[in-house]
């Protein structure tokens, strides 16, 4: 289905530099990126353009925007999220989505990855070695930092930071205008090898979900729809709120089928079961 087709990857910060040495391996097809249209219409990390709609929606109409500027009917795009973790409020989370569309072939499979390890940070900074610090902290100059008036509506933005040197004198040109100067990660995949990282392993994910076909029409992307808890007790064997089994279904002819005891166990341990560990 995708063998010699062409693929855009839709991104203006490099990062087909990850994903496009999978998919044209794995997939025989030929990545390639377009600077006819600019994703961060769609919003930026830096806050010039707030993101108005939600990740899974940004990033679905990042494809729809390639396909209609450059005609390309397969398109991969990415949309990323930093804030606290779903699940672990107190942590601070990277959550990359990742999303293949065939316009040709009416298919949309999307993958994610999730990962406490980021250095997303921002910080009020009042003094140079405040400066340092926080510069230190979050990995710089390897990743970026973006320094601005204030952290929301900033009236001044000053990104692209290469060195310690430019980052303290943009800093104290910024002092010398505002009361305030605010200094966060800079989020962009071209000026954060953390968030890279993490973006590959997401196209790992999404690859194989496109490899996961259909066992009754053979389509691409035959995924999880749902996830049945109840796997019982090793010591009670009342149901637990652990997973019993994930029922796929595919996006073409509706087929499904359940898969029981996707984790490998047929039993919780008791530390889990709230009848046994109330």
């Amino acid at each position: 289905m995708f063998k010699g087709r062409k693929l855009l990857i839709a991104t203006k910060h490099h990062k087909e530099s990850v994903i496009a040495p999978i998919f044209n391996t794995e997939l025989g097809v030929h990545c390639f990126t377009s600077d006819a249209f600019d994703t961060d219409i769609l919003g930026t990390f830096s806050g010039e353009i707030a993101r108005l709609d939600s990740a899974l929606t940004t990033l679905r109409n990042k494809c729809i925007l390639a396909n209609k500027v450059t005609g390309c009917d397969l398109i991969i795009a990415t949309e990323g999220s930093f804030g606290p973790h779903p699940s672990l409020f107190f942590a601070a989370a990277n959550d990359e989505l990742i999303m293949l569309k065939d316009f040709q072939n009416d298919i949309e499979i999307i993958a994610r990855e999730i990962s406490m390890d980021t250095n997303f940070d921002g910080k009020l900074i009042s003094s140079e070695l405040e400066l340092k610090a926080f510069a230190e902290k979050v990995q710089f100059p390897t990743h970026g930092i973006i320094l601005k008036s204030t952290e929301d509506n900033p009236i001044q933005i000053i990104k692209n930071n290469r060195s310690v040197d430019e980052l303290i004198q943009n800093f104290e040109e910024l002092s010398k205008a505002f009361k305030t100067v605010f200094a966060e990660t800079d989020m962009r995949a071209v000026f954060n090898p953390t968030r890279m990282k993490f973006i590959q392993k997401a196209a790992e994910n999404l690859l194989i979900k496109i490899k996961n076909c259909c066992p009754n029409c053979e389509t691409p992307g035959f995924d999880i729809v749902a996830v049945k808890p109840g796997l019982k007790c090793e010591n009670c064997s009342f149901p637990t709120r652990s997973t019993l089994s994930h029922l796929y279904q595919c996006k073409k002819c509706e087929f499904k089928c359940e898969k029981m005891f996707p984790r490998g166990i047929q039993f919780e341990d008791p530390t889990y079961c709230d009848f046994c560990n109330p």
